[in-house]
């Protein structure tokens, strides 16, 4: 499976494309993420495992906890693969 297509995969569920949207105005934990988003904090963290796995998110350790950010650079890079897809002259094959 190519990078793009892991990233695709990654923000195609409805649960982790709302944990993205939150991180992107704030750094959470998981349970943080739990109580805003309204599921376990067991299925918060598969889907921050999808998300890291993807390159989506980095998680950085703060006292007890673990808060998560968005990869700001990988989320560019997939609105760029993404825009090229799109332009006219694009040759075919590449």
């Amino acid at each position: 499976m190519s990078e793009l297509s892991k990233a695709f995969k990654a923000l195609s569920d409805e649960n982790r494309l709302a944990i993205v949207k939150l991180l992107l105005c704030k750094d959470f934990c998981v349970r943080a993420l739990s109580r805003k988003i309204g599921i376990s904090e067991p299925a918060i963290s598969q889907h921050l495992k999808i998300l890291r796995e993807a390159g989506m998110i980095k998680g950085e350790k703060k006292g007890y906890f673990i808060h998560y950010q968005v990869n700001r650079e990988r989320l560019l890079w997939v609105a760029k693969s993404i825009q090229e897809l799109a332009e006219p002259n694009r040759q075919e094959g590449k």
